[in-house]
């Protein structure tokens, strides 16, 4: 029995987040938004808050400065029950912020990397590998000394018996640079959206990007917004449509949510129809409020919600 059913390993910050902006940002004007909220940021985070509120045994490495946003960062997570003792704390640079201008389902965001780009697998004692079962990385654009080190960090994992996942997010300088050749292999869930596969695997169309990466995968799920998610392996593959809300709040971290639905579902041996089933259902509550972690407060309103707004009865 290990001490942690997964261990998140990356990026930590703040994110300001403005709804209802009247009109978009114009160098040289001011814009209103009617509402502002300053919350726990960053995929990983997210991801970690959102599978500890679903009952999983979480803790977070990651690197924060030691500044005001570095506690709400710590003290978020705390809050969602995720250990923060693994956490490293530096004056090297500022904790990260993101500055998130959301329009209904789509947004802008301005990122500052401060420390998000600084922790590298130098930093982290590597003990923690043997007290967690999954490893789960998120954002390696946004982390230069992670991104370097994937195959390493995952090597590490997979001889210390641990199972992983990846979504690799969105890259800000857009140059893609991923070796899905070599990484694919050592990740034992690979959690891309649509968007983002066909930019990682310079493909034309999905067909394109599915075989391009189907000799390397060991499983991969593809998230689809709207349209669900499609579940691929080397010798199967499932469509599985979305869980649609009509009335969006917002769908910051949704498909962070969607991670942690599937994985709080793989690490409990469940097989991969219910983790996407699960996945879907997760990614279609957290739109159902504020920010990336709102509709996660407890079991007891994830309960709730999937029961009131999708008709779905679950066990958490």
């Amino acid at each position: 029995m290990r001490e942690f059913d997964v261990l998140a390993l990356g990026e930590l910050n703040a994110d300001l987040i403005l709804n209802k902006i009247d009109g978009e940002p114009e160098i040289g004007k001011e814009k209103f938004a009617e509402d502002m909220i300053l919350t726990l940021g960053s995929s990983t985070a997210i991801f970690a808050a959102n599978i500890a509120s679903l009952g999983a045994r979480t803790a977070f490495v990651g690197m924060i400065g030691r500044d005001s946003f570095g506690q709400l960062v710590k003290s978020s997570l705390q809050v969602k029950g995720v250990d923060t003792s693994l956490l490293i704390e530096t004056n090297k640079a500022a904790t990260g912020a993101t500055i998130v201008l959301n329009y209904n389902e789509d947004r802008a965001m301005v990122t500052y990397q401060g420390t998000m780009d600084m922790m590298s697998f130098a930093d982290i004692n590597k003990d923690v590998f043997n007290r967690t079962k999954h490893v789960h990385i998120s954002s390696i654009f946004l982390q230069s000394g992670i991104k370097k080190d994937l195959i390493e960090i995952l090597s590490f994992a997979q001889k210390c018996g641990v199972t992983t996942s990846l979504d690799t997010q969105w890259d800000p300088v857009e140059k893609w640079d991923f070796d899905y050749q070599h990484i694919l292999p050592l990740v034992s869930v690979f959690i891309p959206n649509e968007k983002e596969l066909l930019l990682l695997t310079a493909s034309e169309n999905l067909e394109e990007a599915i075989e391009k990466i189907k000799p390397y995968i060991n499983t991969c799920v593809i998230k689809r917004g709207s349209k669900g998610s499609l579940l691929i392996q080397k010798d199967a593959k499932n469509d599985m449509p979305a869980f649609l809300n009509t009335e969006v709040v917002d769908a910051i971290g949704a498909g962070d949510s969607f991670n942690a639905g599937f994985i709080s579902q793989f690490i409990q041996g469940k097989s991969f129809i219910e983790c996407q089933r699960f996945g879907n259902l997760t990614g279609a509550i957290n739109t159902t409020a504020a920010g990336g972690t709102g509709a996660f407060t407890s079991k007891e309103n994830i309960i709730q919600i999937a029961k009131e707004k999708f008709n779905q009865n679950i066990k958490i």
